[in-house]
């Protein structure tokens, strides 16, 4: 998958990993790819539903090593 830019919001707690995601949202283009990296657990549906409402793409998420790895393409 081709990612623009990577967000480390490890160690964050909520709401931090979307203020975050939201701000760097604004510096990519429509399509782009975001990939960001969380470790609060309350992150899986935070981003689902942040993506559904915001009208971004939510492309995968997935947990290895404690780590929660989420892919979201910029939408309109």
């Amino acid at each position: 998958m081709d990612v623009n830019k990577v967000l480390d919001a490890k160690g964050m707690a909520c709401p931090m990993p979307i203020v975050k995601t939201k701000k760097e949202m604004k510096e990519l283009n429509v399509g782009e790819v975001l990939e960001v990296q969380a470790t609060d657990q309350g992150a899986l549906k935070d981003f689902e539903a942040w993506a559904n409402s915001t009208g971004h793409e939510l492309l995968q998420s997935k947990e290895e090593g404690g780590v929660l790895t989420f892919h979201i393409k910029k939408g309109e």
